[in-house]
């Protein structure tokens, strides 16, 4: 092999090294934002359960949209209840008295959070929590996730 043969065979060879580190590097960094986003969407999620079980209603605004829409279905003393509506106001005023006596909740209690996708600017979650399971809407606003809708049951039968 004569010197410009194993020049170009070393350049080819650098030149491949480089491409994969960049690659790399660029791959580390999509999964690093995907951790990020996950991470930021759990402690939204944490916030609205913990404001209703700690009596936290600042977590609310900080987690919620003010345009939520949230709807329900649950049966309650014999009485079921479908469609039933909650606006971002209602669920601040609830989480400001729902567990105010420490009976409806405890550290015990569910907080267990799926989350089913995440993109760039938007993500769909579940959370079960004491009174049952919501799904959950959420988007990205300014390097925040903020929960938009809420679809939720009382405990499965």
């Amino acid at each position: 092999m004569n010197l410009s043969a194993r020049t170009s065979s070393t350049v080819l060879s650098i030149l491949f090294l480089c491409l994969f580190i960049g690659f790399h590097a660029t791959s580390v960094a999509q999964d690093m934002e995907v951790k990020d986003d996950r991470q930021l969407i759990i402690e939204a999620m944490e916030d609205y359960v913990l404001a209703l079980y700690n009596v936290e209603p600042e977590r609310i605004a900080r987690s919620v949209d003010t345009t939520l829409h949230k709807v329900g279905y649950y049966d309650y003393k014999e009485k079921s209840y479908y469609n039933k509506v909650m606006t971002y106001q209602q669920l601040y005023d609830l989480s400001a008295r729902w567990n105010k006596t420490g009976e409806s909740a405890n550290e015990n209690s569910p907080k267990m959070i799926d989350i089913y996708e995440i993109h760039d600017k938007t993500a769909a979650a579940k959370l079960t929590a004491e009174w049952g399971i919501d799904f959950m809407h959420l988007y990205k606003i300014n390097g925040r996730w903020m929960i938009k809708n809420i679809m939720w049951q009382g405990p499965p039968k």
